[in-house]
């Protein structure tokens, strides 16, 4: 049977619901799980929960943890990445503070933004040293990604890697439900359709029995705003240029030069922005894990049932030849038309033994493609960096963020990316 192979295995949470998912599916039954992380005691906690839940679903998956990347990826026909370089200390807190001295505040800071940035520049080196041990081991490899700044680090995989890589978001799966449960509407028999890029795909289309449901959902929406809530900057988004986006308001707030500005600090109030949102979230769950270790590590009776997560569903229709529709992260091999064709673009991409096909859209409505291209340029920055080492394009990258640039002059802009690199110190690579 297939192998799979899980790197940043240590994600204990997350390997229980991608691995765990896997054994619940009766096409994958008898896989090959492979675990590796650079961390022996997460790696172990993984193999023995992991083992926990296959003798309580008497799966005939067999897992294995490896220390030797290499050994781990040999032959593997699947490869899910799920790592973070650099955790919350030092480089989650590096991301934040520093900025913070400049007056620039964030709220998750993985996607854009300077914390974007510097998170891809020291993802980029790691993820051209899987594709290498790919290339070597398991050249026709899938590779699965979950690792943030998804974007960037999918085209990285796809374009500069050589590998055939799809990148997977939650947002895409849960915007419809989410968003009609917020406003107290059904979601059942609802037809949509998303496009755009990471985090800021848009709902392009909300129908039901051929009926536009737009009308109303903005209705309520502008209701809604009325009163303080936690999708306030989504809300405002699609009142504003006509369409919902995919991820939540704490994410956008930080993609858009509108909202997190010192010279109005009302704005902070008035959309509920949770500023230090992401290290908030990093430091309660460092404190709550022991508690939550030995819940999943130690419950020799720990069961699973098959989560909304997109990777079981891509291997299961791959390996059935039953086709599945996902959201997926893509180069824009001429599929959003308005959009660079260096960009990575996240589709309907439809999963069959073929593999991952994603669905062409066409132009998007031309406010949302020029949004998106925000983005986009400081994503191709980004990486124009990582691959010439030219610490000029990190600046560039910087200095074309929408919300940077919005809030500092370009010459604050330079200085806070040099504390930024002297503070990565080593994990950084040297930069000309």
């Amino acid at each position: 049977m297939a192998k799979v192979t899980f790197l940043g295995a240590g994600s204990t949470v997350f390997a229980k619901n991608v691995l765990g998912d896997i054994m619940s599916t009766p096409a994958l039954d008898g896989f090959e799980l492979a675990l590796f992380d650079i961390d022996p005691v997460r790696l172990q906690d993984s193999l023995q929960m992991l083992n926990n839940i296959k003798k309580t679903l008497n799966s005939n998956c067999t897992i294995t943890s490896y220390m030797d990347r290499k050994e781990a990826l040999r032959g593997a026909k699947y490869v899910i990445n799920a790592i973070q370089v650099g955790g919350y200390d030092p480089c989650t807190i590096t991301d934040f503070e520093i900025p913070k001295k400049y007056g620039l505040r964030q709220t998750i800071a993985d996607t854009v933004g300077i914390g974007g940035i510097f998170r891809n520049l020291r993802t980029i080196p790691v993820m051209l040293d899987f594709a290498a041990d790919i290339r070597e081991v398991c050249p026709n490899a899938l590779f699965i990604n979950y690792t943030n700044p998804m974007a960037v680090l999918t085209n990285v995989m796809n374009t500069y890697g050589q590998v055939n890589t799809v990148g997977l978001c939650h947002s895409v799966q849960v915007c419809v439900p989410h968003l009609f449960s917020s406003l107290g509407m059904d979601a059942a028999g609802v037809q949509w359709k998303i496009a755009g890029i990471n985090h800021m795909a848009w709902l392009l289309e909300v129908t039901k029995n051929g009926v536009d449901l737009y009308p109303e959902i903005k209705r309520k929406a502008a209701a809604k705003q009325q009163e303080l809530h936690y999708d306030m900057v989504r809300f405002e988004m699609m009142l504003k240029f006509g369409y919902y986006i995919t991820e939540s308001s704490e994410h956008n707030a930080e993609y858009h030069p509108y909202f997190i500005k010192r010279n109005y600090p009302e704005l902070i109030e008035r959309f509920n922005i949770p500023l230090d949102e992401y290290p908030r979230r990093c430091v309660n769950q460092i404190a709550n894990w022991n508690k939550m270790r030995d819940e999943l590590v130690n419950d020799t009776a720990l069961t699973h049932s098959r989560s909304h997560e997109y990777a079981s569903y891509i291997l299961e229709a791959i390996e059935t030849d039953i086709p599945y529709k996902i959201g997926g992260n893509v180069m824009n091999t001429g599929l959003i038309t308005n959009l660079p064709k260096e960009a990575c673009v996240e589709v309907a991409c439809v999963v069959d033994r073929s593999g991952v096909t994603p669905t062409y859209v066409g132009d998007l409505p031309p406010q949302l493609a020029a949004l998106n291209r925000t983005n986009i340029n400081t994503q191709l920055l980004t990486i124009e960096a990582a691959i010439t080492k030219k610490k000029e394009h990190i600046y560039h990258a910087a200095m074309l963020d929408p919300h940077t640039s919005a809030e500092l002059s370009m010459d604050d802009i330079v200085s806070m990316c040099d504390d930024l690199i002297e503070a990565h110190g080593d994990w950084l690579p040297a930069y000309k």
